[in-house]
């Protein structure tokens, strides 16, 4: 006769053996693989959509007072309107446009203390206009706590804007985009003035 803890130990085997081949006779499942095709990018948000056009003015003012202001003028050439009117450096004025259009977003910051990130009284205003016709007066705050870029509200939207772009753009305000004066000939700089023999010579 066979004991009953026996039976229990057959059946035991009986199962474990099923569990076995059922686990290793089964359909594998097929990897799931995650591919991105080559060339492709992650869209980037930028804080001037493109299709506004491209700056034809743009003007920065600190809390401190200061402004600058570089405009194009009915010939296309860039000029500087403020602090003074003047010819402005065309390779300096189009890089300034050019940081305006890379105006990276970083982040979106939603419910804020304005004046905890500087925008309560905002540090700076930065105004574009655009080939399109349109005109965007924005204020800038200060910069986040990891330096990465600076608070920046459009309306009653707060963002995060790289600070590459922000900074090359308030550098306008220490470094206007003067034309430099040409530099005076030292021939004819010499020439105008008297030589020291003429001056000591004595009359006959």
């Amino acid at each position: 006769m066979i004991r009953g803890s026996t039976v229990v130990y057959i059946v035991l085997l009986l199962v474990l053996v099923g569990a076995y081949l059922y686990l290793n006779n089964r359909e594998q499942p097929a990897d799931i693989e995650l591919t991105v095709e080559p060339g492709t990018e992650v869209a980037e948000a930028y804080f001037f959509d493109a299709e506004e056009g491209a700056p034809t003015s743009i003007r920065i003012e600190s809390k401190a007072g200061e402004t600058v202001e570089v405009a194009r003028g009915t010939d296309n050439a860039w000029e500087l309107t403020q602090p003074v009117e003047a010819q402005a450096d065309q390779a300096a004025a189009e890089a300034a446009a050019s940081q305006v259009t890379t105006m990276r977003i970083l982040d979106t910051v939603p419910d804020i203390d304005l004046t905890i990130v500087g925008l309560e009284d905002p540090e700076y205003m930065l105004t574009v206009t655009f080939t399109g016709g349109g005109e965007r007066t924005v204020d800038v705050g200060v910069i986040t706590p990891t330096e990465s870029g600076y608070y920046v509200r459009d309306g009653e939207t707060v963002v995060i804007v790289s600070r590459s772009a922000i900074d090359s753009l308030l550098g306008l305000l220490t470094n206007p985009p003067y034309l430099e004066s040409p530099t005076p000939d030292p021939v004819t700089s010499e020439a105008s003035t008297p030589s020291s023999e003429s001056a000591t010579s004595e009359p006959q």
